[in-house]
């Protein structure tokens, strides 16, 4: 049969994003409902924000005597957004007053009348209750704790007497609850400092003995902000500091709460953003938003998500969120360059062609499947800005569209020329994915060989399902159950670790196979990111499209072949589906242009 490559090539590419849910496994429909995450939200409410400021509105919360501050028209505007694109309540304050917070307010202001505090503000504008540090969750870590461990560590130590320097018993009537006590040495000076600094100490050494005993690995950052909050329910949060620890009117206990716990969870002093450069004080962000978190209500496990991946959007990676490191995470959890991109376009004289630029050339740098990094940003940004449209949400697509153009169109490409000349659908589906697997193993020993100072290697030797299962679904796709032999050298040192996932690890943790548990790390996350591979299966429905569109059998049969092919891109269901119906629209083009 005579094709036209031109036009071939053309319905591939036009069918494959007449729907952007078609390239990923990823229910991104239902991420806009906030099923699952919540992270549309977080771009929808980076939208606002950046068009507010950008617009002449104030970020700023002001000590002033009025009902209602011109900041909180922009508050309302946000928490009413992130609600809309699936946030509950809570999850909709978190958010807003984080994200707000990272633009530029004060997460505190004034004392007593007119105090103003963003995360009490936020809860209020959206109308939920506060609940305490004990009902709010870490982000889930396969298992998730909450911030019980942190309170009740500090309450035990407060009624045994080991967290205030002075009993209350001692204090005189009419000094407690005075000014007296309030704005003197007792509470400024001795007091306050003394609980912060040891109660931040007690609730985040709490947390992370916590994780650690529910099989969590410790988490320093959740441990810190928890341990954080954890006292600022009960010292004074607005206290000023002992003259020589802060500028008076600026700085308050909340510092010196931020201040321990990032020491106790060993976290760097200062961390620094994305693209942009801008340096954060780690102590005050620590204590800031512990000030936030004790405020703001009971966000649920995926708001906590959510504020994992707003935290991603620092170069040191002190959070736990993925959406800016090397593994290229479920879409659900893009939102770090949502913040990077709202940052970015809030500096002045921001040239948004120069950071579309710099959040691609970063990005890339960082993954360890570059394509997939790109693809998946681009690919929430645009289903993010079906819902709520703005700068940052255009920014990112920006960003991202010639990666996305062009992977699409060297796939489309292969497949036409390698059909063409009489290969199969299933031989070119498993020659992308042995490209994708050689690329991710290059990155991995690229990105490892410089973080260790010796040149390390990550190889795949096998990879199938059933690992330990024997269930039609785990048969099929490999994700649930992977069956991996992995081998691992750096230097003169080398790991050959069969059945890497589900029998190694275990052993490893377990204090066994300790010879080999140095390379546990780099094989590990080579294995993260193929097992979540779903998140881009432009493997999967290029090659179908093209096949349909060259009319070499019905889109129904050829998707199959397709997903039975993709023995990486394919590791939970979902992708026969969307080569399915990619490839119908490719069939209606090119019937079409015929």
């Amino acid at each position: 049969m005579d094709y036209n490559k031109g036009k071939i090539i053309t319905a591939a590419q036009m069918a494959a994003v007449s729907n952007v849910s078609h390239l990923t496994n990823d229910r991104i429909e239902a991420l806009a409902g906030g099923h699952g995450m919540v992270n549309i939200a977080v771009h929808s409410v980076a939208n606002v924000i950046t068009e507010e400021i950008l617009g002449g509105g104030s970020v700023s919360i002001k000590f002033a005597d009025v009902r209602r501050l011109p900041v909180e028209n922009i508050l309302e505007k946000a928490i009413h957004t992130a609600k809309a694109s699936g946030a509950d309540g809570a999850n909709a304050a978190l958010i807003t007053a984080v994200m707000m917070y990272l633009a530029g307010s004060a997460a505190q202001v004034g004392i007593p009348a007119g105090n103003r505090k963003l995360g009490a503000t936020c809860r209020m504008i959206a109308g939920v209750d506060r609940s305490g540090v004990s009902a709010i969750p870490t982000s889930k870590m396969n298992s998730k704790i909450s911030g019980f461990p942190a309170v009740m560590a500090i309450n035990q130590a407060m009624m045994e007497g080991k967290l205030s320097p002075i009993s209350g018993r001692h204090v005189p009537e009419n000094v407690a609850e005075s000014p007296l006590y309030g704005h003197s040495t007792l509470g400024e000076d001795i007091i306050w400092p003394a609980m912060a600094e040891k109660g931040a100490e007690i609730g985040t050494q709490a947390m992370l003995d916590a994780m650690a005993g529910a099989g969590i690995r410790p988490e320093p950052l959740q441990a810190a902000l928890l341990g954080a909050a954890a006292i600022l329910e009960i010292i004074h949060p607005d206290a000023e500091v002992p003259e020589g620890q802060g500028q008076y009117g600026r700085t308050t206990s909340v510092r010196l709460v931020g201040r321990t716990a990032a020491k106790v969870a060993g976290l760097p002093e200062k961390v620094h953003m994305f693209v942009t450069g801008q340096e954060f004080d780690t102590a005050q962000l620590v204590g800031d938003i512990g000030l936030i978190l004790k405020d703001i209500g009971a966000p649920s496990v995926i708001g906590m998500m959510a504020l994992a991946e707003i935290l991603a959007c620092f170069k040191e990676q002190i959070s736990s969120g993925f959406s800016a490191s090397p593994v290229n995470a479920p879409l659900g959890h893009q939102g770090s360059y949502a913040i990077v991109g709202m940052k970015a376009l809030l500096e002045e004289n921001a040239n948004p062609d120069e950071i579309a630029r710099k959040i691609a050339s970063e990005r890339v740098v960082a993954s360890l499947h570059p394509e997939s990094a790109l693809v998946s940003i681009n690919i929430i940004a645009r289903k993010a800005d079906e819902v709520k449209n703005g700068p940052v949400t255009k920014l990112l697509i920006q960003a991202t569209e010639p990666a996305r153009a062009k992977a699409i169109y060297d796939k489309a490409e292969f497949a036409f020329e390698q059909l063409s000349a009489g290969k199969s659908v299933a031989d070119v589906v498993k020659a992308l994915d042995d490209e994708r697997l050689a690329t991710v193993e290059e990155n991995a020993g690229a990105l490892f060989t410089s973080m260790a100072g010796q040149k390390v290697t990550v190889k795949v030797d096998e990879i199938r399902s059933a690992a330990r299962r024997t269930v039609k679904l785990v048969k099929k796709y490999w994700s649930f159950d992977a069956y991996t032999d992995v081998t691992v050298t750096m230097g003169d040192q080398k790991a050959v670790m069969k059945g890497f996932i589900h029998d190694v690890i275990p052993k490893v943790c377990q204090g066994q196979c300790q010879d080999v548990a140095w390379a546990v790390p780099f094989a590990a996350a080579v294995m993260d990111d193929l097992s979540l591979s779903g998140c881009n299966i432009l493997n999967v429905v290029i090659p179908a499209a093209v096949a349909c569109a060259m009319k070499l059998d019905t889109p129904a049969a050829i998707a199959g072949e397709a997903e039975s092919a993709a023995y990486i891109t394919v590791g939970i269901p979902g992708a026969k589906v969307h080569a399915t119906e990619v490839g119908k629209m490719a069939l209606e083009i090119i019937n079409y242009m015929e």
